[in-house]
């Protein structure tokens, strides 16, 4: 594959999505629009009011605007972006991110390589190490049958490296010559995930893959997500020194002359360090190589962890617009069982978890004509498998979200609903009855879209009832 063509999807494959017939088992979808196709749905326009509950829905202003951000910022500082596909795991939305530029898609595993193969994705970094024989096998016929794909995976350890040169050894021996398979050397930190904890073991880990007549040496990477969690500047000094290891990494083999190709790539990057991954990274670019960052949760954003950790988020570290959430929970108030409380028809099975509760924003209106209104008071404390427990603090309290949870969600611009404010009313917690519609702000895209098979976009998150103007298919 030319390195430096564009990324390629199977655009006919990701259209004929639309093509699908809703049911049961698109749990986002009611019986009412059973049996239609997306594209019959889209047509259709049918209001959030409606789907059933709980639902997760994603925002269309939002998610363009959020790509054609990231997109910009990456140009503007001659990085190349290769989203973490893993986030979405929906080629429709891989697709719009292609389109503004992206270099690959990043996966994780075999089966989500599976999938971008399936749809015709000819980049794709597999961020981690494959040493399922079956996989590498399988790897190597795609690698042979077509011409236009590159795949790219990850090696931390001589033992790695030895084991996939002899899987691809022993399938040369029994179907005849493959490609060799692109490898990184993955960089570690200490208490972080994979990697080569140290510079010495990297090099041996690039010397093993140089040797091999079945790999081809094709870069350095890592990940410094794993190393910190929040964007104080002690840990943005631990990601720091972390990326000027795999500097060093990549001078070395550059002095050694162990990479087997022209531009080797240097890559890092999630969606909370990315401005400390262009500060050092960034003066690498050029023709002789190429730095790959690897965000992901960008497109999708939250109203949660990203919302205070992204460089482009409420707290900014970096110039160019802040990204939007562009994803909700929408439950519904299922019982009032002692003062206090609130239990909706959301939990775990629905709803991301693991990086911070979800957060309540709004109530829908009750009947036609009444606005959207903010809520104050009301506090997700827990979540079980199918249901949330939501605190109450009493009328007139001033207890509400941001006492729990950090700053105020992202609750959109003011509206004229009431005269003489220009803002919408608020709704007090201890007001809340059971069939009230809530919109919940989330946290971590990467544990929302797993949970649903097809999830709809809507028009305005904001507005008293959105317009569903599509629905995105998942492959997890």
């Amino acid at each position: 594959m030319d390195h430096d063509a564009r990324c390629g999807i199977d655009r006919t494959l990701v259209a004929a999505l639309a093509e699908e017939r809703t049911g049961w088992q698109h749990k986002a979808v009611p019986p009412a629009l059973h049996g239609l196709t997306v594209t019959e749905v889209r047509e259709r326009r049918p209001r959030l009011a409606e789907l059933g509950t709980p639902v997760l829905t994603l925002s269309r202003p939002a998610l363009t605007h959020n790509v054609r951000v990231m997109a910009d910022w990456c140009a503007a500082r001659g990085l190349d972006l290769a989203p973490h596909g893993k986030t979405t795991m929906a080629p429709q939305l891989w697709t719009e991110q292609i389109d503004a530029g992206a270099w690959a898609i990043t996966v994780a595993n075999a089966s989500q390589l599976g999938v971008a193969r399936a749809f015709g994705v000819t980049r794709v970094m597999v961020a981690n190490s494959l040493v399922s024989p079956h996989a590498l096998r399988w790897v190597a016929d795609e690698l042979a049958a077509h011409d236009d794909l590159r795949v790219l995976v990850w090696a931390d350890s001589t033992d790695t490296v030895r084991l996939m040169d002899d899987v691809l050894a022993a399938h040369r021996d029994d179907v005849g010559p493959r490609p060799p398979l692109d490898v990184l050397v993955e960089r570690g930190g200490a208490g972080g995930r994979t990697g080569a904890r140290t510079g010495a073991t990297a090099l041996d880990v690039a010397r093993a893959v140089s040797a091999s007549p079945h790999l081809r040496l094709a870069g350095v990477a890592g990940y410094e997500g794993a190393l910190a969690h929040d964007s104080d500047e002690r840990s943005r000094g631990v990601v720091r020194a972390w990326l000027r290891d795999l500097v060093d990494l990549h001078v070395h083999i550059t002095d050694d002359g162990l990479y087997d190709v022209a531009v080797p790539i240097v890559s890092a990057g999630g969606s909370a360090y990315f401005d400390v991954v262009a500060e050092v990274l960034g003066p690498l670019t050029g023709p002789d190589v190429r730095v790959v960052l690897r965000s992901g949760a960008y497109q999708v954003h939250d109203d949660g962890f990203y919302r205070h950790v992204s460089p482009l988020g409420d707290e900014p570290r970096t110039d160019g617009p802040a990204l939007r959430p562009a994803m909700h929970g929408w439950v519904r108030v299922s019982s009032r069982p002692e003062a206090g409380l609130a239990l909706v028809d959301g939990g775990k099975r629905d709803l991301p978890f693991d990086e911070g509760l979800p957060e309540v924003q709004r109530r829908r209106p009750r009947t036609s004509g009444e606005p959207l209104a903010t809520v104050t008071g009301a506090t997700v404390t827990a979540l079980n498998d199918q249901h949330g427990f939501v605190r109450l603090a009493p009328a007139g309290s001033d207890l509400g979200p941001a006492a729990h949870l950090g700053p105020a969600p992202h609750l959109g611009p003011a509206t004229s609903d009431d005269p003489a404010t220009g803002t919408r009313p608020d709704t007090a917690a201890a007001d809340l009855r059971i069939g009230d519609v809530l919109r919940l702000g989330l946290s971590h895209p990467c544990t929302a879209m797993d949970k649903w098979t097809m999830v709809p976009v809507i028009d305005d998150a904001d507005a008293a009832d959105p317009v569903v103007v599509d629905l995105v298919r998942t492959f997890f």
